[in-house]
């Protein structure tokens, strides 16, 4: 029996004009567009608008303490940062809620 070391794959996809053995040609194309998935949008999440909202109110206090030489004390900036951020995820979970049961 004559029989090709060649995996079945291989010699059911391979096109005659194709260059040597373990090349890929693809197939020819029968002229039909299909376009491409659009990406699925996800919507922006509460959680991760509130904490870069956070990070950039400490980044703005440390610069501002920086560039004026005011004195702040750490332990009640942080205390109303940590306030704050609480307050707008409860905020904004509660509006996300309210939003979806809304929408069908």
């Amino acid at each position: 029996m004559s029989e090709s070391r060649e995996p079945w794959e291989a010699r059911e996809n391979r096109n005659l004009d194709a260059g040597p053995p373990g090349t890929y040609a693809p197939p020819p194309s029968d002229g039909v567009y299909v376009p491409e998935p659009e990406p699925e949008h996800r919507p922006l999440r509460v959680g991760t608008i509130v904490w870069g909202l956070v990070l950039a109110a400490l980044g703005g206090l440390i610069l501002a303490v920086q560039l004026t030489g005011i004195r702040l004390d750490a332990g009640m900036v942080l205390l109303g940062v940590l306030i704050g951020a609480g307050a707008a995820l409860v905020v904004g979970g509660l509006i996300s809620v309210l939003g979806r049961s809304r929408n069908p």
